[in-house]
């Protein structure tokens, strides 16, 4: 008689690890130990409780941050000029197609 596996019962034992949100002091210490410490990601994210992914994320945005990232990698400050540019784009571009609009209204009505 052999034994009978069940994968849902196996993939239902491991609990996804819960969102939990940091401070923005805890992760620039977090970095902190990365950057200025010299300190390996993997040995800050264990000593602290956190992902891999998440440290590595913060370590590379302050990265960028300081002007040290990537070519072409936009700053935070740039990245909320481009949402800022691209709304008001949008804005000028619907009053401008309103406007044409009411140019040719008013042009086929005068004739």
């Amino acid at each position: 008689m052999g034994k009978v596996f069940n994968m849902e019962s196996k993939r239902s034992r491991k609990q996804p690890r819960p969102r939990r949100e940091y401070t923005d002091e805890f992760k620039a210490s977090a970095v902190a130990l990365v950057l200025a410490e010299g300190r390996r990601i993997s040995d800050v994210a264990r000593d602290l409780d956190l992902t891999q992914s998440a440290l590595s994320g913060w370590v590379k945005r302050a990265q960028i941050e300081s002007g040290k990232g990537p070519p072409g990698a936009l700053t935070k400050a740039e990245r909320d000029e481009l949402t800022r540019l691209r709304k008001e784009n949008r804005e000028l571009l619907m009053e401008r197609d309103i406007l044409k609009k009411a140019a040719a209204f008013f042009a086929k009505e005068s004739t």
